[in-house]
């Protein structure tokens, strides 16, 4: 099994290389997904969250998103704190479900690869880029959020010329280049073993 960690700033369009990964049969686990889900069912996480931050960190069975975004974003410390507790369970479940997985590739997509330190599980990392100003119109877009939020979003991320030179392979998603072909020949090149 060869995993591959494919990652990309916001913007970039990696839910879109994702799904064509997808469509063209290879797994692909979703951290940021997969990290709610954990982050709510976790006893360990809650545990550990709770010690910190108290019990009203959690409405219910479900975290207070809007609670915890406004310590962490404030408070560099709280947010090294909060990794340290979410980023290592979600490491064991991506490799007890790529373990699951029949397929010879599977992918884990994440905005954080190298910055959580899931790169150290894959064998191939792989970048999706896109210009700034192309990320934040799409955001903007997308989200409908002033290009002040985007950029704010952005500082939370490594820079993108950093995440290129930590990536094993970069797909462009500039309006430009197709990335249907650009994706088969990740596939191909990935089928000819890990690079490292």
């Amino acid at each position: 099994m060869i995993k591959i960690g494919l990652t990309g700033g916001i913007g970039s369009g990696k839910s879109t290389v994702s799904s064509l990964l997808e469509v063209l049969g290879v797994p692909v686990y979703e951290a940021d997904a997969e990290s709610k889900k954990l982050t709510a069912a976790s006893p360990r996480i809650r545990r550990r969250l709770t010690e910190i931050f108290g019990e009203s960190i959690y409405n219910g069975a479900e975290i207070d998103r809007k609670r915890l975004a406004a310590r962490i974003f404030t408070d560099a410390e709280a947010l090294k704190q909060v990794n340290a507790i979410i980023h290592p369970e979600v490491g064991v479940h991506f490799l007890a479900w790529a373990s699951r997985q029949t397929a010879d590739l599977c992918v884990i997509e994440t905005a954080i690869l190298f910055e959580s330190g899931f790169n150290r599980l894959v064998d191939i990392s792989v970048m999706v880029y896109a210009p700034e100003e192309l990320r934040i119109e799409r955001v903007m877009a997308r989200d409908g959020v002033c290009s002040e939020d985007v950029m704010l979003r952005m500082r939370n991320q490594w820079p993108e010329e950093t995440k290129k030179t930590h990536s094993d392979y970069i797909i462009y998603n500039d309006g430009r280049r197709a990335l249907l072909p650009q994706v088969r020949a990740l596939i191909d090149v990935s089928h000819s073993g890990p690079r490292r």
